[in-house]
């Protein structure tokens, strides 16, 4: 398999607020010199999580031992800017599963999917209120239902539906990329051939 299957994933998140975050932020261009997907979690928001000195810049989120989890909440249009794939290996590597957000820019979205990060896109409303329950309480899970196409703010119950590709969907829940897929469906490529060979 290329990445975990996604099914339903509970757990608190990780807010970020902030609009218009590109994949530069996500990762910076000087760390794509690799081509294997390891490694690059170190660097996720490397020039907002560190200060010249490498020592953490205590008041960035993913340096706040208070917040944590599989589910990166994210203010609007985040993933924009250049089509780097490592910006979504970055976030996989580091532990995140699920980018929730209001809006994606559309390759970013693609290639999260590809490696197996769903990103959820909710109306900018039910974003706030999200971000409200973390800000209130750290603690508060939120539940991602993929099967359901459903998220929920655990605590209350407020729950969104989200849309996502059929093919893309069928993917995630089966934990494969675009080769795997194929490959699932060898036996019936190979029947499928000979049916027309001549």
């Amino acid at each position: 398999m290329a990445y975990d299957k996604f099914t339903i994933l509970e757990s608190t998140a990780v807010p970020l607020p902030i609009e218009n975050v590109d994949t530069d932020q996500i990762i910076p261009a000087r760390f794509l010199k690799a081509t294997k997907r390891e490694g690059f979690g170190d660097n996720l928001f490397r020039d907002w999580r560190y200060n010249n000195d490498d020592t953490p810049k205590k008041d960035f989120i993913l340096n706040n031992p208070g917040y944590a989890g599989k589910i990166l909440v994210a203010g609007t249009n985040f993933g924009s800017g250049s089509s780097r794939e490592h910006a979504a290996w970055a976030l996989y590597d580091y532990g995140f599963r699920c980018v929730v957000s209001s809006f994606f820019a559309d390759i970013f979205k693609g290639n999260a999917i590809n490696i197996g990060i769903l990103p959820v896109q909710v109306t900018p409303g039910f974003l706030e209120k999200i971000f409200l329950a973390i800000e209130a309480d750290p603690s508060t899970k939120i539940a991602v239902n993929l099967p359901d196409q459903t998220i929920t703010i655990v605590p209350s119950g407020l729950q969104e539906g989200f849309n996502i590709n059929g093919y893309k969907k069928h993917n995630l829940l089966n934990g494969f990329d675009d080769i795997d897929y194929l490959q699932a469906m060898k036996d019936e490529i190979v029947s499928f051939a000979a049916a027309r060979s001549i």
